[in-house]
């Protein structure tokens, strides 16, 4: 199930009561389409219910000036960093993050430490779809989630100490 920023606790409560009336753990994944805006307001109302998954993709879709889709690496990743935030605030569990990505050299998504502009996007925007990160950028993310997540294991093993 897919959420946004507009989605009420009550709402949610109901529909996965009628997707899952027997309750069975593992039954329902909810995946968050919030942006990065959204995010640190939105989800805490949301989060204790379900296992949560981040999208933070389409929350971050744009057009660029020269009319192709785009997405900013730089407002992905600061939804994926306020997506482990509220977990860590909330006590919860952040179940997973999806992410469209290749390993080919493309310039879909503006941003990441390679630093792809707007002028970039053409030269080899190869999506039929939705705009993908490229390698660089997958890794680049897929460090910062990695360090998010031995922060947190980490804090949990001082807290029980």
């Amino acid at each position: 199930m897919q959420v946004s920023d507009i989605m009420d606790r009550n709402e949610l409560v109901r529909l996965i009561d009628i997707l899952n009336p027997k309750n069975k753990l593992g039954r329902i994944a909810v995946i968050v389409r919030m942006g990065a805006e959204n995010m640190r307001v939105k989800l805490p109302h949301l989060i204790r219910a379900v296992t949560w998954i981040s999208d933070p993709m389409h929350g971050n879709s744009i057009k660029a000036p020269c009319g192709l889709k785009t997405r900013s690496f730089d407002a992905i990743r600061a939804e994926v960093r306020a997506f482990f935030d509220v977990h860590d605030q909330e006590g919860s569990y952040p179940g997973g993050v999806h992410l469209e990505m290749t390993g080919q050299n493309v310039t879909e998504c503006v941003g990441g430490s390679r630093t792809i502009t707007y002028n970039d996007l053409s030269s080899r925007y190869h999506t039929y779809c939705d705009p993908r990160l490229n390698a660089s950028q997958s890794l680049e993310l897929a460090f910062i989630i990695a360090e998010g997540l031995r922060k947190r294991r980490l804090g949990s093993t001082q807290k029980v100490a």
